[in-house]
């Protein structure tokens, strides 16, 4: 800096010294162009004159010495700016104003005051912003010992005074307010608010040859100077941004271009600023500047060099001769910041032609050695830096405090980054104010801090917010104590009077119009206030003082005030957004020019790994190291990609939020990673791409959530005890309140879900957070936070956010008291004083630049309120301090917030602000947490009810997850359902789910969305009472006793037969583990519609070709095998997934298909519950699978090797049907099995838990057994159908009496006069293990018995009942239900509309015989095919009975009724339909459940469950009517109870009619019908029932609502007409209007909801903002001062907001959809009918973007074959009409069927991202749709995961059609998360498309 002398002589010296320096000639030959002009200044007797050239002006004595600019003329000024100046004068001698025109920086202001110093001039000088009123320009009123006066403002003082008035920014001011001017500069005249009038000179002083000066004063006419001149500064606006000049305006101004100055003087300039740089280096840095200020850098839209700035960089280049230039560059322009990919290539190229690449040389300065205050100097400190291995001490400016020394701080860890970067900050400070410019949450904060400490300043935190005023910077109006108004000036002003060290957080949010009034107190150290106050530069002030010999108090009484010497700022901004738009709120690249010339650039990076490794170390010493190092592995590897996606994941884990989880984990160690990251990002609320980038990030680096042992089975209680809370495992002592009432009490039902929230938000609390607690609506969050406070026991403040919240509404209320303004403290302050809880709520709905001003007061404690007064968080440092409130240390926030994004589309407050907040996610509770929650609402709700709620609301919310459905259904709308049924119970739930889902009935397609889910889930919302449809009942025939059956059991040895039995340990070959795979289930409950035996079905998954052979259940477990491939499935009845295990290698397929296995399943008893015994009947294969762990082992029975010798041939050769073995399964709950072979003469019996097989030899042929018992069972022997009781010891292991005994049954028919031989033999199907009980006993046989007895069916018979059997030995009594025709003697082959699907007849007996009984229903339930059911009887004769697979016949003993209950046909069946028919005779399986009711499985693998038990059904068919609610067609009537001691109406008689007419209504006669308080049938309210033999008239609800047919008929005809009108207009034929409608119907849905999307983000791009300084509106509190002095524009009204001048147009944003149009696609589309679905896709995007073309640019391109650029919709000629699209479809078809095949998908790809990055748009995507096999075609798939993620401006997604086996996810695994989608059923792909619109396009539209 140079130090000037300065002589304190008169004014002449100072004038004669300057014109010694006579301004030097430049070179020589270029004096031909410039005329050298010299300033003299000479004394004449009549005054002094100066002469520029030979133009010469005199000066006159000025009234004010103090307003004339002192020290802006230098010694040497260049020609240039002589030229300008004497171009000035000339325009000053003309008495014109002139318009000094140019690029950014201070040159131009420092012309104009140059030329007003030399010419003595006093100055106005102004800085316009777009706050700028006409009131700053005219007059203002201020009230004086309560009396309002008109004060005169600059351009009234400036006329009347003869003073030049200087506006700066005039492209800043807003349109319409430098109009007031026009006639002021025009005329010179002007009409005043106070009723004076302005007249120019001329006018006035002819008049005054007229009339007296008392007259002229008495008409208020005043003289304007003919001295007065305007100079305004401005840029040339097109180029910059701002408002252009008014043509009125501009026709008043002369104008003149000053560009910077040439490149000669510029350097001369230069060379004079220090020894130590080579000329050469400043030539070269001074080239690159006028390089970047040319016209065609900013063609190539690189904003302009701060070419002012290279004097300050130089200074510190001298002291620092070994910096890089580079370097230097960066911080004058930082162009790595604030320019995209192009940008910065041009700029390094342009360095590298001015050899300035050198950063890369030399090593960066290195640390902050010492830091001492200088002694000769106050406000200066003495710096040391080490610079590569040298000392380089230097001053800078210091601050009032003593230094500290570096890196003493406890609070603040040095990294090298930060200690090289405070060195570099210390570089800059020597010469000029510093920008840092880095992330949230990267700790500019600390640095600044940390910086301000070690010079000993004292910081000056000024939080900027978007809508900040020029006022709010530097002085607000209030009143005095009496009433009169002043202006205080605010913390910036008093900062730069007090020397601080001012700190301007968020640099980047303020408006540039508003920041420009900053600009001339950061380039010069002036600033002049609204209050005429002017602060001077300190060496300006001294000279001015010593000039006019005047004391500090004295300039003071002037108020002229001195700006100190170390006043120094320091700005803190986030990084521009490179290439972004100055959108409305978003973000806007802030960085321009303008702000380029006012600060030196320094960019905070991330730390690197290692150094935020000791940081995190070094603030948290106890976090676990292994937690810290996977935590920090993953935020770099998100921070490294280029990804977008996983960049904004990055920046929600700043440094700031790891080291508040490190916090946390070092307090409470044994916290899962994944949980905290889940935390800190709210991946509850990401969009659905980022979720799935996150976990495959966190899969990645292996932090995996550990499944916490304890979490299931915790219990979370909260207990509170001797003062102290717990919650968890979580204590915290009880706040003992003064104020009591201020604690929230509130009605809490305590679950799992909010406890672990309150948990967790406890254990922030307890470390001192802040929290923030995000959710959906009605989630609980102000339930949560209340309860949470009341345990607490915390007094809370609460404030609700709205959109209309401002900054002074969140601080302070001012009002007026007595004309003296007062200010009311809000909920926060007070909170902040007494130290009570803020709960915030909604914060959401406030516009963020509200909300950031939380920001400073979370993080530094400290805020600005408007009284002036500031909240302080350090005791200390407001004890001298006369307004300060000091922060109570128990002062908390609890902010509450919806979840970012649709529907809520609130503002982003969690991006904003998330960081300094500890983050919850609050989730609608777990089912488990609900249902116990409802139950305390609704104690007396049936808990069905409850659960079909959850249930149902569960399914909506995933819907609303995926986007599906866009309304987040919450807990507050099931609660309030279940206070509606437990108030009114007799209302159905149908009826009361309306009161939620009403909102949505307008909507068509979300409403089937609803209904859908809510059928599923069994609330049957549109079912009438009366749709019951039950089976009809036929009679069953009478019980006849049909005859004995006696157990032998005489001595004769012959009958008594022994049967030997050995036993063997059984071999156990394996275990293999195969994968368990678990399917998601979708379970239908079928009641929705309508009421009959079906209680749900679903589908199981398996392929088409399969057969189902075998279902068995376990309590609730059902088990169902597939015998091509064979696999087994297992499901619960009320489970929602399906666990299934392919055993294809365990079973081959074999060759042709000969051998076809048919699989039995037994499932295991406890302990061995979850397994099954397999049994294949041909190879007698026996596995043992578990289904938990997938191990499936072999067990051997036979010991002599795999096989009986001789089978093997019999697999092909199978002519002659061999005997099959056979599984006995009745036991297989005790773990034991029996297995015989048809025609064989061994049991075998497997003792499954021991491992031993026992064998029994018998001596006849087997048949089938029965196990009737444990220790019985009933033989059948072969050829004659005789039967055997065989008995065995209960323990096989007992030796001695190891022996089974064998007794021949002999049956004998009933005496019924045949003789005993007619007995019929009958063949068992089926015969129970257990016993009728004996009430269902007595009541199948019409008499009370107790005994034994077993229940059996065989084909002739319903049903039998063997009483007596197995345990009496005495004759047992058979009692038969006969039937009229004996089953087997019916044909299965003929007619029945099924029988297409069979073969032949059929070769043999189906395997299962589909017969069961149902002991508690005393029910025998079998499935028959239809041939063998009598339909004439079940259907009446006109109607036809429906398509089914088979009939249940369900033969009930207890009412002897017998119904056949229709089996609905399977949507798919397997080809093979000779093998179906081997496995069963109808096209089902049937079994008994656990639960009562049988289940069948049918062909295709369809599973239902059936309710059969008469009381069963009764009881659900009540429950069923109750939820439906009880309509009874009578009408409702309002009844006004009066006291008048007589009731008007009391139910009466009525009188009798003795004729017995039918009376209908009246409320007057007995016995009518429908009347009301009579008593009749069908009334209401009548005392009684009285028939009287009419038919009763009931109006039924249905009939009333019902609209006739024919006003029905004329809507549809209407509709129809329009349709076809419709179609002709633009000409297409039906045929085509229906081909298009199936691709469109099948999409409806996405595109519905994509444009409710777009709609709603179209509707809150165009909210309303705040317009100022309006005329009428609402009193905007800002202004509430000016209207207390009257002024007419102080209030704000919301208006649309214009987009600013100069800011560049939304561009629209571009999308390509890349189809795949390849011949596979025509090929499988018959399989999974994916050409189809990429049509469908197709016609969704053109579809969903119709007339939305302005915000989205979109073209389709198929690639197949024959290339990768077929073009199908170009973008600049879209499809309008159905039937055009219809022809893009139609192209797509035509095209994958006639082309080559290949594979084009990785050019395509390639191809699309680079034309689409060339493009003009705001955000361009490219969606490729492909099938692509690209192992096929060679292609790697890292090498398409790199093509997809090439430009990171592209957002590429892919979407592969599933293809063979795991390909898909295999290539799914390998390309970038969130990019690459796996549709394995294509029906996905629209829901796919959907979801990435949603999730990005949609995010930011």
């Amino acid at each position: 800096m140079h130090r000037q002398v300065l002589c304190p002589r008169s004014a002449a010296a100072v004038a004669a010294r300057r014109l010694r320096t006579v301004l030097g000639s430049v070179l020589g030959r270029d004096a031909w162009m410039w005329r050298t002009h010299e300033v003299k200044l000479l004394n004449t007797s009549a005054g002094d004159t100066v002469k520029i050239g030979e133009i010469s002006y005199k000066l006159k004595v000025p009234r004010n010495p103090e307003l004339v600019p002192v020290k802006h003329m230098t010694d040497s000024l260049p020609q240039t700016v002589v030229q300008h100046l004497r171009w000035i004068m000339q325009k000053d001698l003309l008495g014109q104003d002139v318009f000094l025109i140019g690029p950014p920086g201070p040159l131009r202001r420092s012309i104009a005051m140059q030329y007003l110093e030399l010419t003595k001039r006093e100055v106005e000088y102004v800085a316009l912003s777009r706050d700028t009123t006409e009131t700053d320009l005219k007059q203002r009123r201020e009230i004086r010992s309560g009396t309002a006066f008109y004060i005169d403002q600059c351009a009234v003082r400036a006329a009347t005074q003869g003073r030049v008035l200087v506006l700066e920014g005039l492209e800043k001011a807003e349109r319409n307010v430098l109009p007031v001017l026009n006639n002021l500069l025009e005329n010179r005249e002007m009409q005043l608010e106070d009723g004076r009038f302005l007249m120019s000179a001329e006018r006035y002083d002819k008049l005054l040859q007229e009339h007296t000066k008392e007259e002229l004063d008495s008409w208020k006419i005043v003289r304007v100077s003919e001295d007065f001149r305007v100079i305004a500064l401005g840029l040339p606006v097109p180029k910059y941004k701002g408002n252009p000049l008014d043509p009125p305006l501009r026709s008043r101004f002369q104008a003149r271009d000053i560009y910077h100055l040439p490149f000669k003087d510029q350097l001369e300039l230069l060379y004079t600023v220090g020894p130590n740089i080579s000329a050469e280096r400043v030539s070269q840095l001074l080239s690159l500047a006028t390089t970047l200020c040319s016209q065609e850098s900013s063609d190539l839209g690189l904003p302009d060099f701060p070419v002012d700035n290279l004097l300050p960089a130089l200074h510190v280049l001298n002291a620092f001769p070994m910096l890089s230039s580079q370097q230097l560059v960066q911080r004058l322009y930082p162009y790595t910041s604030i320019l995209g990919k192009d940008g910065r290539t041009a700029v390094e190229g342009v360095l590298g032609r001015f050899e300035l690449l050198d950063g890369r040389r030399v090593p960066a300065p290195g640390a902050i050695v010492s830091v001492s205050a200088a002694r000769e100097t106050e406000g200066r400190a003495d710096v040391t830096l080490r610079v590569t291995d040298k000392d380089v001490t230097f001053q800078v400016p210091a601050g009032t405090k003593e230094p500290r020394p570096p890196n003493s701080s406890p609070n603040f860890i040095s990294t090298p980054s930060h200690s090289q970067l405070l060195s570099e900050m210390m570089q800059s400070h020597m010469v000029k104010d510093i920008c840092l410019i880095g992330a949230k949450g990267c700790g500019k904060s600390v640095l600044a801090r940390e910086f301000a400490e070690i010079l000993g300043y004292s910081m000056e935190p000024v939080m900027l917010y978007q809508d900040m005023t020029a006022r709010d910077l530097l002085q607000q109006r209030c009143t005095l104590p009496n009433g009169d108004t002043a202006w205080r000036p605010s913390p910036l002003v008093t900062a730069a009077i007090e020397g601080k060290l001012l700190l301007l957080d968020g640099i980047h949010r303020v408006n540039l119009g508003t920041l420009a009034v900053l600009s001339r107190l950061l380039h010069d150290r002036e600033l002049d206030l609204y209050d005429g106050t002017r602060l001077l530069r300190w060496d300006r002030y001294q000279t001015l003082k010593e000039q006019l010999q005047l004391s500090d108090e004295q300039l003071q009484e002037r108020s002229i005030l001195p700006v100190h010497p170390s006043f120094r700022v320091l700005a803190l901004a986030e990084p521009p957004v490179v290439g972004a738009t100055g959108g409305s709120g978003g973000a806007q690249q802030w960085l321009g020019p303008e702000l380029l010339t006012m600060f030196l650039y320094h960019s905070v990076t991330p730390l690197a790994k290692a150094e935020e490794m000791g940081l995190i170390q070094g603030l948290t010493p106890n976090v676990p190291a292994e937690a810290a190092e996977q935590l920090l592995h993953l935020t770099h590897s998100l921070r490294n990609t280029n990804d977008p996606t996983a960049q904004s994941l990055a920046s929600s884990l700043s440094t700031r939020q790891l080291l508040r989880i490190c916090r946390r984990l070092s307090q409470y160690p044994e916290e899962s990673i994944a949980h905290a990251v889940n935390k800190a990002c709210l991946s509850r609320f990401l969009p659905s791409l980022a979720r799935a980038s996150l976990e495959k990030s966190l899969t990645n680096c292996s932090i995996q959530d550990k499944p916490d042992p304890a979490e299931q089975t915790q219990d979370y209680s909260c207990v509170v005890k001797d003062g102290v809370l717990t919650i968890g495992n979580v204590s915290a002592p009880i706040y003992k309140p003064s104020e009591k009432m201020k604690v929230p009490d509130v009605l809490f039902y305590d679950n799992p879900q909010h406890m672990k929230v309150m948990e967790d938000m406890l254990k922030d609390f307890l470390l001192g957070e802040h929290l923030l607690l995000v959710g959906n609506q009605g989630v609980g969050k102000n339930k949560v936070v209340d309860r949470f406070l009341h345990l607490l026991n915390r007094p809370r403040e609460y404030l609700q956010l709205h959109r209309d919240t401002t900054i002074q509404t969140l601080t302070l209320q001012p009002s007026v008291r007595d004309g003296i303004i007062t200010y009311e403290d809000s909920p926060l302050v007070k909170a902040v004083k007494v130290g009570h809880i803020l709960v915030i709520d909604e914060a959401d709905k406030a516009p963020t630049n509200v909300t950031c001003i939380l920001k400073t007061l979370v993080e530094s404690g400290e805020m600005i309120l408007a009284d002036g007064r500031r909240i302080i968080s350090d005791p200390r440092e407001a004890e001298g301090r006369p307004n300060a409130i000091v922060m109570h240390p128990d002062f908390r926030m609890l902010v509450l917030a919806n979840r970012p994004g649709f529907p809520f589309l609130g503002n982003d407050f969690y991006g904003a602000l998330g960081d300094i907040f500890s983050c919850h996610a609050v989730d609608n509770p777990k089912p488990q947490a609900e249902l116990a929650m409802l139950k305390r609402y609704g104690p007396d709700v049936p808990d069905a009810t409850l659960q079909k709620l959850v249930a149902a609301f569960g399914e909506l919310r995933s819907m609303a997850d995926q986007g599906t459905i866009t309304y987040p259904y919450s807990t507050r709308e099931v609660v309030n359902i279940v206070k509606h049924l437990q108030r009114f119970p007799g209302e159905g739930l149908a009826n009361v789910v309306r009161n939620v889902f009403d909102f949505d009935s307008y909507n068509k397609d979300t409403r089937e969305v609803l209904i859908e889910a809510l059928h599923k889930h069994g609330i049957p919302i549109g079912a009438r009472p009366t749709s019951v449809k039950l089976a009809k009942e036929l009679p069953l025939p009478e019980a006849q006793m049909t005859g004995h059956w006696t157990i032998n059991q005489e001595g004769n040895a012959r009958r008594k037969l022994l049967c030997p039995t050995e036993t063997h340990r059984i071999d156990i070959k394996g275990p293999v583990f195969l994968r368990v795979q678990s399917h998601p289930c979708s379970r239908q409950e079928s009641r929705a519609l309508s009421f009959s035996e079906e209680k749900a079905h679903w589908q199981i998954p398996m392929n088409e070709v399969n057969i189902i052979c075998d279902v068995a259940t376990k309590d609730d477990v059902l088990y169902v095998a597939t015998c091509n491939p064979v696999s087994l499935f297992s499901m619960r009845e009320r489970g929602d997934a399906i666990q299934s295990m392919e055993l294809y290698d365990v079973f081959p397929r074999t060759i042709s298909g000969a051998w076809q296995p048919f699989v039995t399943i037994a499932p295991l008893g406890s302990p061995l519950d979850g397994q099954v015994v397999l049994h294949e009947e041909q190879s007698n294969t026996v596995l043992h699978v578990d289904l938990v762990t997938g191990a499936v082992r072999r067990l051997l029975l036979s010991p002599d090797g795999d096989q009986p010798a001789g089978r093997a041939s019999n697999w092909w050769s199978s002519k002659e049907q061999q005997g099959s073995y056979k599984m006995c399964r009745e036991f297989a709950h005790k773990n034991w099995l029996l297995f015989y072979k048809e025609e064989g003469n061994q049991l075998e019996v497997l003792d499954v838990l021991e491992g031993r097989v026992h064998s029994i030899s018998l001596p006849i042929n087997l048949k089938s057994v029965f196990l009737v018992a444990e220790d019985r069972w009933l033989l059948v022997e072969s050829n004659t159908n005789k039967k055997f009781l065989l008995t065995k010891p209960m323990h096989m292991a007992a030796e001695e009496s190891g022996v089974c005994q064998l007794h021949s049954i002999s049956e004998d028919g009933a005496s019924s006069g045949h003789g005993a031989d007619s007995a019929d033999v009958s063949v068992p199907q089926m015969l129970s293990r257990d016993q009728l009980p004996n009430e269902n006993l007595s009541a199948a046989l019409n008499q009370k018995i107790v005994s034994p007895n077993r229940i059996m069916a065989d084909s002739g018979s319903f049903a039998r009942v063997v009483v007596g059997f197995p345990d009496l030995m005495s004759p047992n009594e058979v009692y038969s239900f006969k039937r009229p025709v004996d089953l087997s003697a019916m044909k299965s082959s003929e007619g029945g509309g099924h029988m297409f699907l069979r073969g032949g007849p059929q070769s043999s007996a189906a395997k299962q015989v589909n017969c069961v009984s149902l002991l508690s229903a005393n029910q025998v339930v079998r499935a028959l095919p239809p041939t063998k059911v009598p339909l004439k009887e079940v259907y009446p004769k006109d109607v036809t009975p429906p398509m089914t697979a088979a009939y249940l016949e369900v033969t009930d003993l207890n009412s002897k009724k017998v119904k056949y209950i229709p089996v609905p046909r399977s949507m798919t069946v397997s080809p093979y339909t000779s093998w179906l028919s081997k496995v069963s005779e109808s096209d089902v399986v049937i079994a008994p459940l656990g639960s009562g009711g049988v289940v069948s499985v049918d062909m295709g693998g369809y599973v239902r469950l059936w309710e059969t038990g008469l009381d069963s059904l009764q009881r659900s068919l009540l429950e069923w009517r109750n939820m439906i609610g009880t309509e009874d067609g009578r009408p409702i009537q309002i009844t006004v109870q009066r006291d008048s001691g007589l009731d008007v109406s009391a139910p009466k008689h009525g009188k009798t009619d003795a004729k017995n007419d039918p009376h209908v209504g009246g409320n007057q006669w007995a016995g009518g019908t429908g009347g009301r308080d009579t008593a009749g049938l069908g009334g209401k309210g009548g005392p009684y029932r009285l028939d009287a033999g009419h038919k009763v008239h009931q109006v039924s609800q249905a009939e009333k609502d019902a609209v006739p047919e024919d006003v029905r008929r004329a809507a549809r005809e209407m509709a129809e007409k329009a349709f076809k009108e419709r179609l002709k207009e633009i000409n297409m034929s039906e045929y085509d209007a229906a081909t298009y409608k199936r691709f469109s119907s099948a999409v409806m849905r996405q595109v519905q909801s994509l444009r409710t999307i777009l709609d709603s983000l179209q509707a809150k791009g165009k909210e309303r903002q705040w317009l100022k300084n309006q005329a009428l509106g609402e009193l905007d509190d800002a202004k509430i001062i000016d209207g207390l002095t009257g002024e007419k524009s102080i209030y704000k009204r919301r208006g649309e907001l214009e987009p600013e001048l100069g800011s560049p147009q939304q561009k629209p944003k571009r999308l390509r959809v890349l189809a795949d149009v390849s011949g596979s696609m025509y090929r499988f589309n018959g399989v999974d009918g994916r050409l189809e679905r990429s049509m469908e896709a197709v016609c969704m995007v053109m579809e969903a973007l119709e007339s939305y073309e302005h915000k989205f640019k979109y073209d389709i391109v198929g690639h197949s074959g024959d290339g990768y650029d077929i073009e199908l919709v170009r973008a600049d000629k879209v499809p309008k009409d159905n039937k055009q699209r219809l022809q893009v479809l139609k192209t797509m078809h035509a095209h994958a069927q006639f082309c080559m095949s290949g594979d084009y998908t990785l050019e395509g790809t390639d191809a699309s991202i680079k034309q689409l990055a060339r493009e003009e748009a705001d955000e361009r995507f490219v969606v490729v749709l492909s099938d692509a096999n690209l192992e096929r075609y060679g292609i790697r798939p890292e090498r398409f995961a790199q093509v997809l993620t090439s430009d990171p401006q592209v957002n590429a997604f892919a979407i592969f059609i599933g293809s063979l086996g795991d390909q898909a996810e295999r290539l799914q695994k390998t390309l970038p998360a969130g990019r690459s989608f796996v549709a394995m059923d294509t029906k996905q792909i629209p829901q796919i498309l959907q979801q990435i619109f949603t999730s990005t396009m949609l995010s930011s539209a």
